[in-house]
């Protein structure tokens, strides 16, 4: 299984938070900041660092610099936006990249509109963001096209999981690990995560 489920105390309590309705639009933007710290804080255990040495208070020290070129955040527009600032707070050097698409309501297939990629992304580790993962569909679109580019690091943060979607990230590209403060029940009908979040997009942006 490509999941890798973050179940610290504090996240597990900032997940209860945002199922409750009437959490506020502006608590449900926080808390799905500090929770997408505690996600990239996991997900990048394995950056390689090299020595470097500065002027301390009491002369040289030697210390460590994160090495290379290191991160490009992928958020899919437009939810994935809300969690870009809790990689960013960690990762302040990241490129930001972004990944349009849209899921077709009587499909639930996802529709491509826009992309804008770094350069040099085929160089660095991709983080794609998303609140939601339930058809998978979506996140193995922005993945394919992050392959396209030339990616061969990619991992994936997302608040809450579904079953199904988990599933198809392991069948169509078993090589990406998928970080998630929550795992879920179930899709509905509809194609979303019960019990869920509600819409993602909606709580972050104040649109529902």
């Amino acid at each position: 299984m490509p999941l890798q489920l973050v179940e610290h105390p504090l996240v597990r309590h900032k997940v209860g938070l945002l199922r409750e309705v009437d959490t506020s639009t502006a608590k449900f933007r926080n808390l799905t900041r500090e929770i997408t710290g505690f996600l990239t804080y996991e997900a990048f255990r394995d950056l390689p660092t090299e020595p470097k040495q500065v002027r301390g208070w009491a002369g040289e020290v030697q210390v460590e610099r994160i090495a290379g070129k290191k991160v490009a955040v992928v958020p899919i527009l437009r939810a994935g936006l809300g969690m870009l600032q809790g990689v960013l707070d960690l990762i302040p050097s990241a490129r930001v990249n972004v990944v349009g698409l849209y899921r077709d309501e009587e499909t639930l297939e996802p529709v491509h509109y826009y992309n804008k990629l770094s350069h040099d992304i085929e160089d660095r580790r991709a983080v794609i963001l998303d609140p939601m993962l339930a058809t998978g569909n979506s996140m193995c679109a922005a993945i394919e096209l992050l392959e396209r580019a030339g990616c061969t690091d990619i991992r994936a943060l997302c608040l809450v999981a579904a079953p199904e979607g988990i599933r198809s990230i392991d069948e169509r590209h078993p090589g990406v690990r998928v970080y998630a403060a929550g795992l879920d029940n179930e899709l509905n009908d509809q194609g979303y995560i019960l019990p869920g979040l509600g819409d993602a997009g909606d709580r972050l942006f104040g649109t529902q």
